[in-house]
């Protein structure tokens, strides 16, 4: 049985799997369970366990009957959500995302204030959903 875990709903699905297809095993030992680029759907599985969805948002808009809605808010505005894992090595972790697309958002820094050990680093993805990158 999958754990919560998050759907991400993407309007570039296809920069946004092949971002994910080439972060999640090394990030979290993660492996494509099911989909490819082309979309509409992809999942990627730790140890059999739902780890990370991709679905398309339009697709999901017409299910939800949101399809007539703003795909985005206005910008700029504050992040709603954030994706945060840990990762044995803040600095590598995030190389790893920056050589596939992410953008930065804050360098690998100790975060003393958040916890004793803990070090992170920000990023976005394709689709501009910020990751969180620690370590403690």
């Amino acid at each position: 049985m999958d754990a919560l875990h998050p759907r991400l709903l993407v309007t570039r699905f296809t920069d946004c799997f092949r971002f994910y297809a080439a972060v999640l095993p090394g990030l979290i030992g993660a492996d494509l369970a099911h989909g490819d680029e082309q979309g509409p759907y992809a999942h990627w599985d730790v140890r059999g366990e739902g780890a990370v969805t991709l679905f398309d948002r339009a697709a999901m808009a017409e299910v939800a009957g949101t399809a007539s809605l703003p795909a985005s808010a206005p910008a700029p505005s504050q992040d709603a959500v954030m994706l945060v894992t840990r990762v044995d090595d803040v600095d590598t972790a995030h190389a790893l995302c920056l050589s596939h697309g992410a953008h930065a958002v804050t360098a690998p820094a100790a975060r003393p204030e958040w916890g004793p050990t803990l070090r992170t680093a920000h990023v976005r993805d394709p689709e501009g959903n910020l990751l969180e990158l620690q370590s403690y």
